[in-house]
């Protein structure tokens, strides 16, 4: 194992506490195996109970960094359901849907997955503390996943820019907080610094070994799917780190002739916070980072770390990129929500986002498609009270406010009369 820029192919050993080539350029894991895949080492961890084969991470470790099993902190993580709702399917317009909910991971999201082999690591090379900039999730991931390890932790939030559901996770869990005025990027911007001037481990996914774990969402949905690729994957796009770790597992299961194609790759990003979408537009010829603004937090990012590994999974996959409003997000979430699964905003815009892509002729009406929800509903309450009780909620269609009247059985029959 060791690490390989993607940019210049430079190589550095794994047990180095890094995240950046000297050149700038972002690290990528190289595992080198031998062998053929045996995949029935999967399954039979499915039965695992206990310890770290009950992981739906560490499950696939024959794909995953060789890290010795006393330094592996798991909560467990993964394990997350795949729901099929003929509804939403027939909403969005095609013919087969499957969403695999990451909001169902200890701490409410896909960053679980990550945290769980990016600690595991820090805990081999001998880091002494951990940090992250976050605008909510990442933050309540590393607070969580530094106690279990026993690791001091700091993490860095964008002033007034968190919902208080992610920012009472980190404070909870004992996390050293630090409050920037101004948005994500700024915050970005002041770790990585942190982390070059005082050894800090950083915990974003710019750290190569986050999206080694964050690659386990396609190896779990692919297992759960009987290993057969969907005809498309569609996912939110903030800081690209799911992005170019779905790019990556499919590599990988590809290369090792699990799959025998790969599926089509659509992300979607809020169109307050679309830098990739742009520059996806100009054909990758060009990128210009943004100032993010969106109701979807988790991706209210305008210049994504993970640009470069993205761009190279939508190659890879012959894959899209679009954008779509808060509106489109809002609604979404209101019909997730509304068939009993429930998500945050952000998770809503692949919803959103298939919808669009159907109507504008791209995703085909009779695909089967895949989708990931990166977050769960608890994690911005606010988003919800505001779309049924806000201001605007006579304007959204699948408003479902309280209905106040006088504790009468008159009262009760007139407003409940048409289900009683």
């Amino acid at each position: 194992m060791h690490l390989r820029c993607v940019d210049c192919g430079e190589t550095y050993p794994a047990d180095r506490l890094v995240t950046r080539c000297q050149c700038g350029g972002l690290l990528d894991v190289v595992i080198e195996r031998t062998g053929a895949l045996d995949r029935s080492g999967f399954d039979r961890r499915l039965t695992a109970l206990t310890g770290i084969e009950r992981s739906g991470v560490w499950r696939y470790r024959e794909l995953l960094p060789p890290l010795p099993d006393a330094t592996i902190v798991t909560k467990p993580e993964g394990n997350t359901n795949l729901y099929e709702v003929p509804g939403l399917a027939a909403w969005a317009g095609v013919a087969r849907l499957v969403l695999k909910h990451e909001g169902e991971n200890p701490t409410g999201s896909f960053k679980d997955r990550g945290m769980t082999v990016a600690t595991s690591h820090a805990l081999w090379v001998g880091a002494q503390i951990v940090a992250c900039a976050s605008t909510g999730n990442t933050s309540a991931s590393v607070a969580a996943y530094a106690a279990t390890a026993g690791l001091p932790a700091i993490v860095f939030i964008p002033e007034g820019k968190i919902s208080a559901a992610k920012l009472g996770q980190t404070i909870a869990y004992g996390a050293r907080i630090v409050q920037i005025r101004g948005n994500f990027d700024a915050a970005m911007a002041l770790v990585q610094d942190a982390a070059r001037r005082y050894g800090i481990y950083l915990l974003n996914s710019i750290n190569p070994f986050r999206l080694e774990g964050q690659k386990t969402i396609v190896f779990e949905l692919l297992h759960q799917m009987g290993w057969e690729p969907p005809d498309w994957i569609v996912l939110p796009g903030g800081n690209l780190g799911n992005t170019s770790a779905v790019g990556k597992a499919l590599t990988e299961l590809h290369e090792a002739g699990v799959i025998g194609r790969l599926p089509r790759v659509a992300v979607i990003q809020a169109a307050g916070a679309a830098p990739f979408y742009e520059a996806y537009r100009a054909g990758f010829r060009e990128y210009h980072p943004v100032t993010p603004e969106t109701v979807a937090t988790a991706i209210r990012i305008g210049d994504p770390v993970s640009y470069s590994k993205a761009r190279r999974t939508i190659d890879l996959t012959n894959g899209v990129v679009a954008a779509v409003s808060d509106e489109a997000i809002m609604e979404a979430k209101a019909r997730i929500d509304r068939a009993g699964i429930g998500c945050e905003p952000a998770s809503a815009a692949t919803l959103a986002g298939l919808r669009q892509l159907v109507s504008d002729g791209v995703i085909p009406v009779g695909a089967s498609v895949a989708g990931i929800l990166t977050g769960h509903l608890m994690k911005d309450t606010d988003a919800v009270m505001d779309y049924h009780l806000g201001p605007d909620a006579a304007n959204h269609p699948l408003a479902n406010p309280p209905q106040v009247i006088d504790p009468t059985p008159a009262a009760l029959e007139e407003i409940l009369g048409d289900v009683l």
